[in-house]
């Protein structure tokens, strides 16, 4: 009887059954699948919505279902989520943090039931809970609002005395089998009151957001389970984040080794209304020198808030972390357009950049978003550099190429961990590793993603000491795009000039 079964499966060499072996074997070059370049992690505050839990967002409807509308504050989520969508961010993942004073919004019904809001926040205190005649004779139902969303219905509730709300608690809390799941607005308490069911209406009330002493240690957040503020991003993917409207430089070095330790490129910023001066010596003290972060200068852009119907002073964090997160990574954010933003606290005032100033930003390690760029009159970042002074790792393609590919060789190779390594010239295993990387590479290059690349995986670089030691050692050199920042054109002119035409007819 012929037995099929995967390679490695059985011992070759130990067979005693007469039969036909039919071994599956893997092919020889796997595949590496790029990792998500495009998702964002934003920290900030909202009026509703779980606390310290990544949640994944992909429009600005879907911030309103999960947190509530903008709000007119600094360290708001949702003005960041906004922002960041206009420029073409679809993939975000959102943590709400709090002061630790907010409070879920609850509504008492005599002593028979209480509804609480299933999060914290003001606007629980929009919701309300209706009791009203059930669709089946003898039975009553839970209409439970909010405005915005769409209204949940616990239908054909029964029961004497006290039993009818411990079985209308059980339905919101657990839902009801084959009809609805259990409700994602409120929980129910069940008290111990007795009174007969009646048509009512009970508003919730008393819920805050939590909101009013929010500072950079609370964005931060902590790193231990569990994790609160940047930390809850951890292993959510995030290939660009943000703390909205930190202007703290003493936070940049703890972002710095988030950024580092997870992939991601951190977008910092200034203080608003900042000086040249003043943000020369403030970089420098802060001691921060590293390519997994972005410095922008403290110059804010007005946005026109389409919810409150007001034009705001907001950070320029969202605007570069939404643009980068719709870039492909070998691309730079020097001179892409930027959008929305009405201007600038600078381009207000009808004033425009020096070379100088310029340079002075530049060379103590700021970008600068502004009006005009090299590629014309509209908005955009005017230097695309991270916040490393090595001129060799300054660009943000080198920053986001360079945790690209290692995240996408970090999820993908660790396949080959517990496979065997032979020490003979024709072991199977080195070239599986060097044509899986190769295949990976080489996709770049056709998709003009990098210039070239090298691999090596023999045994020159695995002599037999080494894998007798249980090592298996590959090395990749990836050559990345260049980017153009300073584009000269030589033009000489004059009527004793000669020029090369060429003569045709």
């Amino acid at each position: 009887m012929t037995q099929i079964v995967q390679q490695g499966a059985i011992n070759t060499t130990a067979l005693i059954v007469p039969d036909l072996y039919v071994q599956i074997v893997t092919p020889a070059v796997s595949q590496l699948n790029g990792v998500p370049t495009n998702v964002l992690g934003i920290v900030g505050t909202a009026s509703w919505g779980p606390v310290n839990a990544p949640v994944v967002l992909g429009s600005s409807a879907d911030f309103a279902r999960q947190f509530g509308a903008i709000q007119n504050r600094k360290y708001d989520l949702g003005t960041a989520v906004a922002i960041a969508v206009q420029q073409g961010a679809n993939n975000i993942v959102a943590v709400r943090v709090t002061d630790g004073t907010d409070v879920a919004a609850s509504g008492v019904l005599t002593t028979c039931i209480t509804f609480t809001s299933k999060y914290t926040g003001s606007l629980g205190n929009s919701a309300s809970v209706q009791i009203a005649t059930g669709s089946a004779v003898g039975s009553f139902k839970a209409i439970v609002s909010m405005p915005g969303l769409v209204a949940e219905v616990f239908d054909n509730i029964t029961g004497t005395g006290n039993a009818f709300w411990v079985n209308l608690a059980a339905a919101i809390n657990g839902g009801q089998y084959g009809v609805r799941s259990a409700s994602q607005l409120i929980v129910a308490t069940a008290g111990a009151g007795v009174t007969a069911p009646a048509a009512s209406t009970t508003p919730l009330t008393g819920g805050t957001d939590g909101a009013t002493t929010i500072t950079s240690a609370v964005m931060v957040g902590v790193d231990t389970v569990p994790r609160k503020g940047m930390y809850a991003l951890r292993s959510s993917g995030a290939s660009v984040a943000m703390l909205a409207d930190v202007d703290d430089l003493t936070t940049w070095s703890v972002q710095v080794a988030y950024g580092l330790s997870e992939g991601t490129y951190m977008i910092c910023t200034g203080p608003a209304g900042d000086t040249i001066a003043n943000a020369v010596t403030t970089r420098a003290s802060a001691g921060v020198d590293s390519y997994s972060f972005k410095p922008i200068f403290g110059d804010y852009c007005y946005w026109a808030d389409p919810v409150n119907g007001v034009t705001r002073l907001v950070s320029p964090q969202a605007f570069c972390a939404g643009r980068l997160a719709n870039l492909a990574p070998q691309h730079s954010s020097l001179n892409k357009q930027i959008y929305g933003v009405v201007a600038t606290q600078k381009t207000s005032q009808n004033l425009q950049y020096s070379t100088a100033e310029l340079q002075t930003l530049i060379q103590s390690g700021w970008d600068v978003l502004t009006n005009p760029v090299p590629g014309g009159s509209y908005f955009g970042m005017r230097v695309g550099h991270n916040g490393s002074s090595n001129p060799a790792i300054q660009g943000d393609n080198y920053t986001r190429m360079t945790n690209y590919e290692a995240s996408t060789i970090g999820a993908g190779m660790g396949r080959f961990v517990g496979r065997l390594q032979s020490s003979q010239p024709n072991d199977p295993l080195r070239p599986e590793v060097k044509g899986t990387l190769d295949a990976f590479l080489q996709a770049q290059i056709d998709q003009k993603q990098i210039d070239s690349f090298t691999t090596q995986c023999d045994l020159n670089n695995n002599p037999p000491q080494r894998i007798s030691a249980g090592y298996l050692q590959a090395d990749v050199a990836v050559r990345y795009l260049g980017v153009v920042e300073k584009f000269i054109v030589n033009v000489q002119g004059g009527q004793t000039v000669v020029t090369r035409q060429s003569v045709t007819g």
